[in-house]
C-alpha cells in the first residue's frame, strides 16, 4: 500500500521562498484560460485598445506643437483643423482606455473568482493535520489579501505600468528622431535612474511590509480566537489578559508600520529629486534650442508636454509599484497555500465505496500523529453489519482517533481499515464519508437557521424531509415553539442553543443524511443526566438495524451494545458484553464502579439541594 510522507505538514508555511516571477507565472494561466476562448478574445481586444490609446496619446503633443507653431506665424488664421484634431485625439485616447477596461473587466473578475475558488477547494482537500496546525484567522486574512492583491495587480500593472513603459519607449523614439540624441538620452536616463532607485528601495522595504502582514495576521487571529471563546474569557475574568495579548500584537504591528512609513518617506524624497533634476535638465536644453533658433516655440512646448505627460504617471508609478510589491507579497502568501501538499488523496483510479451491510473492520491498526508518539498500537476489532460496538476507555486512550481514521482524516501508519472488505484507502473519500454519519461530542453549527443546519445533511432537502428528521431527533416540538420556527438563527457556532438542542440538531442532520454506518463520538458526554437519557433514546431509534460504532466515556450509555471494547494507551485490554466484562472484574469493572459511585454521589447532592 502506498504511504505518504506527512512531514511537510510540520513545515511552517511562511518559510520557503517564491520570487515575484513565480507568483506572476502562477497567476498567468488564469488570465489566459485555455478552456474559455471568449475570455482570451477579450484579452486580445483589451491589448489592441491599450496600444491604440497609447499611440494616440503620444501623437497628441505632436498635434499641439503644430498648432503652436501655426499660431506663431504672422497674419495666419486660427488653425481650427489642428485644434479640432487635438480635441478629437484626446477624446479617442480616453475612449480607447475606457474600452480597454470594459473588455478586460470580465477577464480580471473571472481570474479572481477562479483563484479564490481554487484556494478554497484546496483548503478543504488538505488533511486535518494542516487545519489543526494553522490558525483560521491567519488563513482567512491571507486569502482576503491575496484576492485583493490580484485585483490591484491587474488594474495597475497591466493598465498603468506596462502602458507607461510603452509610452516611455515611444516618446524616446520620437525625441531621438525629431531632435538630437541628448533629449532622448536624458529622458531615458532619468527614467532609468528613477526606476532603478524605486526598485532598489522598494525591495529593501519589502521586509517591513512582510512584517506588517505577519503582525496583522497575528493580531487578527488573537482577536478572532478571543471573541470565539467569549464565554471562556468571561468565566475566568480574563478580559484584561485578552486585551493585553491583543495590545502586544498591535504594538508589534505598530512598530512594523512605523518603519514602513518612514522608509516610504525616504523613497518619495528620492523619487521627487530625480524627477525634478531630469525635468530641469531637459527644459534647459529646450530653452537653449529656442534661443539659438534650432527649435521653435512649438518644439519647446512639445518637449514640455511629453515630459509632463510622462512624469505624471511616472510619479504615480512609484506608488503603484509599491502597491504591486505589496500585492505580490499578499498573493505569495495565498499561492503558498496551494503549495501545501494534500496528505490524504484518492488513489489513482479509486472506485466509489460499495456498501453491502456496512461491516467495519480495523485490522492490526497502528497510528501516531507524530512519529515519535504512537496513539494506537495493533488495534483489531470488527463491527458486524447492523450491530453496535462501543469503544470505551480513559481520556487519551485513542478513542476519538479511531473516528478520525474511519473518516480518513488521517491514514493509518500500520494495518488497514475496511468496510465490507474494501480498504478505505482504495475508495474515493467522498463516497466513504457519504456512507458514514456522525454525531460528535462538540457539535458546531453554522451561523445560519435551524433549517439550514438540519438540511446540511442533505442539501436541497424538502421541508417535509427536514421536519421528519427533526421529529425522529425529538427537536421538532421545540422548534415550532420558537417565534421564527425553522428560520431561527442559531448564532456563531450554535451558541444560541443549549447543548441538548445542538445535539438534537446534529442527530436530525445525520438522520437526513441516511448513512449506512453511524458513529457516535462522545455524543452525550457533555450533557446532564436528564438530557443524556433523552438523547440516548433518540440515538437508539436512529441506530436501529444500522452498523453503529459508539465512542463513549460514560459506560451507562453503552450497556446494551453487542460488544464493548476497552481501550487503554492505544491497545485493546478487554472486550465483551457488559455483563461479561463486569464478571471478569477487570479494567471495565473498575471504571464501572468508579462511575457508579460518582453518579450516586451526584444524585445524593442533588437530593440534598432540593430538600
Amino acid at each position: 500500500m502506498r504511504r505518504r510522507d506527512p512531514s511537510n505538514y510540520w513545515r511552517n508555511p511562511q518559510t520557503g521562498s517564491r520570487n515575484d516571477w513565480q507568483t506572476l507565472r502562477t497567476l498567468a494561466p488564469y488570465l489566459w484560460p485555455a478552456e474559455q476562448p471568449m475570455l482570451r478574445l477579450r484579452v486580445v481586444i483589451a491589448v489592441i485598445f491599450l496600444a491604440l490609446a497609447k499611440l494616440i496619446t503620444v501623437g497628441v503633443p505632436l498635434i499641439y506643437k503644430q498648432a503652436i507653431d501655426a499660431l506663431g506665424q504672422p497674419m495666419i488664421a486660427v488653425p481650427l483643423g489642428l485644434l479640432v484634431a487635438y480635441g478629437a485625439a484626446r477624446t479617442l485616447a480616453g475612449l480607447f482606455a475606457e474600452a480597454r477596461d470594459i473588455a478586460f473587466a470580465r477577464v480580471g473578475q473571472a481570474a479572481i473568482r477562479a483563484v479564490g475558488l481554487k484556494v478554497f477547494r484546496h483548503l478543504h482537500r488538505l488533511a486535518l493535520r494542516f487545519h489543526l496546525d494553522r490558525q483560521t484567522g491567519g488563513v482567512s486574512r491571507a486569502i482576503e489579501r491575496g484576492t485583493k492583491g490580484i485585483e490591484f495587480l491587474l488594474n495597475f500593472m497591466l493598465f498603468n505600468i506596462l502602458p507607461t513603459l510603452l509610452e516611455i519607449g515611444l516618446v524616446t523614439i520620437v525625441l531621438w528622431q525629431m531632435y538630437d540624441a541628448r533629449f532622448a538620452l536624458v529622458t531615458f536616463g532619468t527614467i532609468a535612474l528613477y526606476i532603478t532607485y524605486t526598485l532598489t528601495v522598494t525591495e529593501w522595504r519589502t521586509k517591513f511590509r512582510r512584517a506588517m502582514n505577519e503582525t496583522d495576521s497575528e493580531a487578527s487571529t488573537k482577536a478572532i480566537d478571543s471573541l470565539l471563546n467569549f464565554e471562556t474569557v468571561k468565566y475566568f475574568c480574563n478580559e484584561a489578559h485578552e486585551a493585553e495579548r491583543y495590545d502586544r500584537a498591535l504594538g508589534r504591528y505598530e512598530a512594523a508600520a512605523v518603519k514602513s512609513k518612514v522608509t516610504l518617506a525616504l523613497l518619495n524624497m528620492g523619487q521627487g529629486a530625480i524627477i525634478a533634476l531630469g525635468l530641469t535638465v531637459v527644459m534647459i536644453m529646450a530653452a537653449q534650442g529656442v534661443a539659438d533658433g534650432s527649435m521653435t516655440m512649438g518644439d519647446f512646448v512639445l518637449v514640455n508636454a511629453y515630459l509632463v505627460q510622462l512624469y505624471l504617471p511616472l510619479n504615480f508609478l512609484g506608488f503603484v509599484y509599491r502597491e504591486i510589491k505589496q500585492s505580490l507579497t499578499d498573493m505569495e502568501a495565498m499561492f503558498r497555500l496551494l503549495e501545501q501538499n494534500a496528505e490524504i488523496r484518492d488513489e489513482d483510479g479509486a472506485a466509489d465505496l460499495k456498501v453491502n451491510g456496512g461491516e467495519v473492520r480495523f485490522q492490526a491498526v497502528s497510528f501516531g500523529y507524530d512519529p515519535e508518539r504512537r496513539i494506537l498500537d495493533n488495534v483489531d476489532f470488527t463491527v458486524p453489519a447492523g450491530r453496535t460496538v462501543a469503544i470505551v476507555g480513559p481520556s487519551g486512550a485513542g478513542k476519538s482517533t479511531i473516528s478520525r481514521l474511519l473518516f480518513r482524516f488521517y491514514d493509518v501508519t500500520g494495518g488497514w481499515i475496511t468496510i465490507d472488505g474494501q480498504d478505505i484507502r482504495q475508495v474515493t473519500q467522498s463516497s466513504l464519508r457519504a456512507a458514514i454519519g456522525i454525531v460528535p461530542q462538540d457539535t458546531v453549527l453554522f451561523n445560519d437557521t435551524i433549517r439550514y443546519n438540519i438540511a446540511y445533511g442533505k442539501p436541497g432537502a424538502t421541508q417535509d424531509e427536514i421536519e421528519a428528521a427533526a421529529r425522529l431527533a425529538r427537536i421538532h416540538d421545540f422548534v415550532v415553539t420558537l417565534p421564527a420556527g425553522y428560520d431561527t438563527r442559531v448564532g456563531e457556532r450554535g451558541l444560541k442553543l443549549s447543548g441538548g438542542e445542538k445535539q438534537r440538531v446534529a442527530i436530525a442532520r445525520t438522520i437526513l443524511k441516511r448513512p449506512a454506518i453511524l458513529l457516535f463520538d462522545e455524543a452525550t458526554s457533555a450533557l446532564d443526566t436528564h438530557t443524556e437519557k433523552e438523547i440516548q433514546a433518540s440515538l437508539r431509534e436512529v441506530s436501529k438495524d444500522r452498523t453503529t460504532l459508539v465512542i463513549a466515556h460514560r459506560l451507562s450509555t453503552v450497556v446494551d451494545s453487542d460488544e464493548i471494547i476497552v481501550l487503554d494507551k492505544g491497545r485493546i485490554v478487554e472486550r465483551g458484553r457488559h455483563p461479561d466484562l463486569l464478571a471478569a472484574d477487570g479494567a471495565y469493572a473498575a471504571m464501572w464502579r468508579k462511575q457508579q459511585e460518582a453518579a450516586a454521589l451526584r444524585d445524593r447532592l442533588e437530593t440534598e439541594l432540593v430538600e
